[in-house]
């Protein structure tokens, strides 16, 4: 969900991915170039270069000589984005939590206050803005990691999130208190530099995401 320089191909690819992410394209569905060109007012070329690009992230198949595909879901891979996500967003977290400065704990928190706010009329039974509080859980997340000082790692973290999110959007409910609950946890154990303790909360945090996203789906959760 990192933010690229726009072109009319990066407006493409924004908008397709967008669409897989939060379902409007479902999984498995086969995307004809015909009905995108319409769809997204694009030309034929910056359509297949955009869906190739996809490809090589992992948001569509493209089977020789079939077409475009949206990438298909599974439990299996949900448990291995879950797995991944942990893995790099916690070491993303200690190094963040070892080099950031005021300035990063202003946006830190100030994330957390939209998420926050979101949050608690989601509790109130509020839920036309599914999308805006999906966007700023993203913004928080990110802004724990953000002073990690490697593009790459956020770069991976990115799509990786993206990959997730697409998951949790199948389903898209939220688990209530209990989440907002960590987020607010994880503010705390970032701002106090308590990387063990931010850690154990993050992962705690993911592994209860994808138990719910699993529950819904009915899938059940590996061993």
């Amino acid at each position: 969900m990192r933010d690229v320089p726009t072109t009319v191909g990066s407006t493409v690819y924004q908008q397709i991915k967008q669409d897989i992410i939060y379902g409007r394209l479902a999984p498995g569905a086969k995307l004809k170039l015909s009905g995108l060109k319409d769809r997204y007012a694009a030309s034929l070329s910056t359509l297949r270069e955009t869906l190739n690009r996809l490809a090589s992230e992992g948001f569509v198949d493209a089977p020789s000589q079939r077409g475009f595909f949206v990438r298909e879901v599974s439990a299996e891979d949900l448990h291995e984005i879950a797995s991944l996500r942990i893995l790099l967003e916690c070491h993303a977290l200690e190094m963040s939590l070892e080099n950031g400065d005021t300035e990063w704990e202003g946006n830190l928190v100030a994330a957390h206050h939209k998420l926050h706010l979101m949050e608690q009329r989601m509790l109130s039974g509020d839920v036309s803005s599914k999308e805006t509080w999906k966007r700023y859980d993203w913004e928080f997340h990110l802004a724990t990691i953000q002073a990690c000082r490697s593009q790459n790692l956020l770069d991976l973290h990115s799509i990786l999130y993206d990959k997730y999110l697409r998951y949790q959007n199948l389903v898209l409910t939220h688990r209530g208190e209990v989440a907002s609950r960590e987020h607010a946890d994880l503010l705390e154990a970032a701002i106090a530099r308590d990387a063990d303790r931010a850690k154990a909360l993050l992962k705690a945090h993911v592994v209860g995401g994808l138990q719910h996203t699993s529950e819904a789906m009915g899938w059940e959760m590996a061993g």
